[in-house]
């Protein structure tokens, strides 16, 4: 039987850089997934690191646009008829954190951790030798209509009072950034101090080499098997059990499967989401990720092609995918960006860890002192995972964590 300091179920790229960080703190740690590094959410992103986030994605307003979602014609969101009434709850709190005054709370009260993103993820990245899928070039969101543009307003004088850089930008100036795109747009942000990676799911096994190097280990295991035995936890694996003083839940839209069970019941649910890879039409590409910010997509240059993700789509984790989101997307997205090809024959599925009050929960499990919550990172998994991995190794190992760790807790749920 192996005895470690740590087990950190979930090998995603929150899970792989908390086990990395504690590993590199000295401590022995067992990395535990039922699948490979990096092969589940994680994979499936647009692989910006959000550095200049400020305000969470926010409910729907207007009756024109609820009703483009409730009439299945939005291509920003998706749902299943029959999910609805489990979500509802979740929704009206999601609606309730939409407010202006909310989102800005949410901007201060998140903003040590996106300002340290990128820091983290390039102090992780020279470690492990990674630097290659590191694309310091911003990202860019385009607006279709001058109404929509003029609404970030507000964000952008916030972001101008923390200091983020970023250029607002007429038709010519975004198409001297990005002159593949055509011109079905009027306006342009260009967020300077974001970056992006080539390769999500090879940064991932990235930080998890690094970590066997520093003498972690990685196993294959199911994280439901956790369970408390002669005073310390105990996960069974493919190598046998593994005993160790501290765990740590890292499972993102998994994470309900085990802490149900245990009576920790907090409110997340699920966002899916879908991707698909297309070649460049002939010799045009992008240099960066690009937003169509009006309806709600994204194509972001990677290794494997142009990849397009969708926005949200509102069902349960398990249920068979519905891709129908690209029939209403794909034409305009061929209409403005330079997709040839597609590559695959099938979307890639995933679902990403949301609270109502878009932030993730980071700390100790209510009641527990050797169980530690870190997940419902949302849509930045990637960009939040290595600065996550950071604050709860500092908690872990009774470090002066680097910034106050108060507003993560998951008490915020049972005040």
């Amino acid at each position: 039987m192996a005895r470690t300091d740590a087990v950190v179920l979930g090998a995603g790229i929150v899970g792989a850089s908390i086990a990395l960080h504690l590993a590199r703190r000295g401590l022995s740690v067992a990395l535990v997934d039922k699948g490979g590094p990096g092969e589940g959410t994680s994979y499936g992103n647009a692989g910006v690191i959000e550095a200049n986030t400020l305000l969470p994605h926010p409910f729907p307003t207007s009756f024109g646009a609820i009703m483009k979602v409730a009439l299945k014609r939005a291509t920003e969101a998706n749902y299943h008829l029959a999910f609805l009434p489990h979500i509802a709850p979740w929704l009206l709190d999601y609606r309730a954190n939409s407010s202006i005054e909310r989102r800005i709370r949410y901007a201060n009260l998140m903003r040590p951790l996106f300002a340290n993103a990128l820091p983290e993820h390039e102090t992780l990245m020279q470690e492990a030798g990674a630097t290659q899928y590191l694309r310091k070039e911003g990202w860019l969101k385009v607006y279709r209509n001058k109404a929509t543009f003029e609404a970030t307003a507000r964000e952008r004088a916030l972001a101008s009072e923390f200091g983020l850089p970023h250029d607002a930008l007429d038709r010519d100036g975004a198409l001297a950034l990005e002159p593949a795109l055509a011109p079905q747009f009027v306006n342009g942000i260009y967020w300077k101090s974001s970056a992006s990676v080539t390769n999500p799911l090879a940064v991932t096994r990235a930080y998890v080499a690094r970590f066997t190097a520093l003498g972690g280990v990685v196993l294959t295991g199911d994280a439901r098997t956790l369970h408390r035995a002669n005073g310390r936890w105990r996960v069974e694996t493919d190598e046998g059990p593994v005993d160790s003083r501290e765990a740590v839940v890292a499972l993102g839209p998994w994470a309900t499967d085990l802490l149900k069970p245990m009576d920790i019941d907090l409110p997340l649910e699920v966002k899916r989401g879908y991707h698909l890879h297309f070649r460049p039409r002939g010799n045009a590409g992008l240099t960066r990720p690009v937003v169509d910010a009006d309806l709600g997509y994204c194509v972001a240059p990677m290794e494997q092609g142009l990849r397009l993700t969708t926005g949200a789509e509102f069902a349960d984790r398990d249920a068979p995918p519905t891709p129908v989101q690209f029939d209403r997307l794909l034409p305009q997205a061929r209409a403005l960006f330079p997709l040839g090809e597609q590559v695959e024959a099938q979307p890639w599925m995933g679902s990403r860890p949301c609270f109502a009050d878009s932030m993730p929960v980071i700390g100790r499990a209510p009641g527990k002192t050797d169980l530690w919550l870190c997940y419902g990172h949302a849509h930045w998994g990637l960009t939040l995972g290595p600065v996550t991995g950071r604050l709860i190794a500092e908690m872990i190992t009774n470090a002066t964590p680097f910034c106050d760790p108060a507003p993560y807790a998951a008490e915020r749920f049972t005040r």
